[in-house]
């Protein structure tokens, strides 16, 4: 559900600032000295990691995505100074998604482009089969969207029988590209005799657990002794035959758009408390009698109630701007005993009869406020009726979530969650470091170039890289993953560290050279 975004572009955003989509190929540096790999030798490069080194972008895996991976932009760079061949397990087509047997699988949908009011999938169908028999040997780009740490080191993790176990143990894209499907990533990236790799690795084992609202029953943070042995098995395998490389940290998870695009008060007055004026995303109304009437009536029956008992939890929603959600928050004492002796003994016979009621729904939950994350993917939740209620509770209009029903846990991280993350990703992040000090090993900090996206932005070529949903140039309608300008930033930054520690002087790309967003039309690359 998306209400009352006023985008500052127009659908022709999609097919801004392109000169061509690939970077213009010079065979001398900056300096005009001739081209040199230093001490690398890139004959041989293969890239390891997750959705981030395939090119999964704008919520999928598709062909164009896939050519402006930041890895394919690095193998370019290398071809200039003896880099070989980069050989990619494309996708069947621009749509993205995948098929199962011939039959579309909803949780692998096609990608997503800006319509001029939000993101919506594109029109047409995937035509990329999961089980279809890979006839194209070994791939140099190993990346494996939604993989873990330790996902790359494990045996069966293309194994078509492993999709149809809960959890599953084997990975949708990785079963269509394995040489074998009991090898692991590892396994055939080393049956290339790599000279040179490329491993950003590690951001799944702290976003599923984000993207869950920090529900563990969902998708649970890696233990840091799970990620240190899986880390340092694929560092110390890559390395065993003298290969050099890069490896990258892990950025926080509040760098990204998913996390920081939706304010703690997105409930506007006019969109969520419907009367018959709601506003679409071109056209805003005022805030009309209705909309006061309805806010006035939860009031009455529901929060000057909640206030009063808990006024350190919440507050009256306003009629004339933005409102908080009223969320759960499992770190709270529960208040619902407190709940049910005040509702009892209120003299309200309405109060009176649903005592119980509230005291098990509010008695953990709480309004939104500062430090809270809001994902992008609650949007679609709020203001949705939780039809699992009491007819009663439903009719006196008390179902709606996030507006007078406690979002759960799930749809928000709460500061004690996102404190979880941040300690685990610098477990990982101390991890990583150690093992490029300890192997001679190139280091990107993504971490810090991500966080200066997100807080002030990078500027290239002329152009400023900013994290904001849709407009920021830096990342795809995803909300999590970089669209093109924003992989040809990393891959310039992998350039920048490969060329510290090595002593080559390959070129970075020009941003103004890869644009912004994706078109809607498949065929209009």
């Amino acid at each position: 559900m998306i209400k009352n975004i006023k985008w500052l572009l127009l659908v022709s955003l999609t097919f801004v600032a392109c000169n061509n989509d690939d970077e213009t190929i010079v065979s001398n540096s900056s300096d005009g000295a001739p081209l040199t790999s230093g001490t690398a030798d890139f004959s041989k490069y293969v890239a390891l990691g997750n959705s981030l080194t395939a090119g999964f972008s704008d919520g999928a895996l598709f062909i164009e995505g896939q050519k402006g991976s930041y890895t394919n932009i690095l193998a370019q760079q290398f071809a200039q100074v003896g880099g070989g061949e980069f050989k990619i397990p494309f996708m069947a087509d621009n749509v993205g998604g995948l098929l199962f047997g011939g039959a579309p699988n909803p949780s692998f949908g096609p990608r997503l482009f800006f319509d001029g009011c939000g993101p919506v999938p594109v029109t047409g169908s995937s035509t990329t089969e999961t089980f279809a028999p890979n006839s194209g040997g070994i791939f140099n780009n190993m990346g494996v969207p939604g993989a873990k740490s330790f996902h790359l080191i494990f045996n069966g993790y293309g194994n078509p029988a492993g999709l149809g176990t809960v959890p599953a143990t084997a990975n949708p894209y990785y079963v269509r590209i394995a040489s074998n499907p009991n090898k692991s990533v590892l396994e055939d990236a080393m049956a290339q005799s790599p000279t040179f790799f490329s491993l950003w690795i590690g951001n799944n084992d702290v976003l599923g657990y984000a993207l869950a609202g920090g529900d563990p029953t969902i998708d649970a943070i890696t233990p840091t002794a799970t990620f240190d042995f899986a880390y340092s098995t694929l560092v110390n395998t890559l390395t065993s035959n003298g290969a050099k490389g890069v490896i990258a940290n892990i950025p926080y998870v509040t760098s990204i758009p998913q996390f920081t695009t939706i304010s703690v008060k997105p409930v506007n007055p006019n969109s969520y408390f419907k009367d018959t004026d709601e506003p679409n995303c071109s056209v805003t109304y005022p805030i009309s009698a209705g909309d006061i009437a309805t806010i006035n009536a939860i009031n009455s029956s529901l929060m000057s109630a909640l206030s009063s008992i808990l006024p350190d939890r919440f507050s009256l929603l306003s009629t004339t701007a933005n409102n908080p959600l009223i969320i759960q928050d499992e770190s709270l004492e529960d208040k619902g005993a407190t709940i049910v002796f005040a509702a009892t003994n209120s003299g309200n016979p309405t109060l009176v009869a649903l005592a119980n009621y509230l005291g098990a729904t509010y008695g953990k939950a709480r309004q939104s406020n500062t430090g809270d994350l809001i994902p992008l993917t609650t949007r679609g939740v709020i203001g949705t009726q939780n039809t699992n209620l009491p007819a009663p509770i439903l009719q006196a209009g008390l179902g709606a979530y996030g507006i007078t029903f406690p979002l759960p846990d799930r749809h928000v991280l709460v500061p004690s969650e996102i404190a979880e993350l941040k300690t685990a990703t610098d477990a990982y992040n101390s991890t990583i470091k150690s093992l490029a000090d300890s192997k001679g090993l190139a280091f990107v900090d993504a971490n810090s170039v991500l966080n200066e996206v997100a807080t002030k932005g990078v500027s290239a070529n002329g152009f400023t890289l900013r994290s904001t949903y849709v407009t920021g140039g830096a990342f795809s309608l995803d909300g999590v993953h970089p669209g093109p300008r924003g992989y040809a930033l990393i891959a310039n930054e992998f350039i920048k560290s490969i060329n510290a520690k090595y002593g080559s002087n390959l070129k970075g790309v020009d941003l103004g050279n890869y644009r912004i967003l994706f078109p809607a039309n498949p065929q209009a690359f």
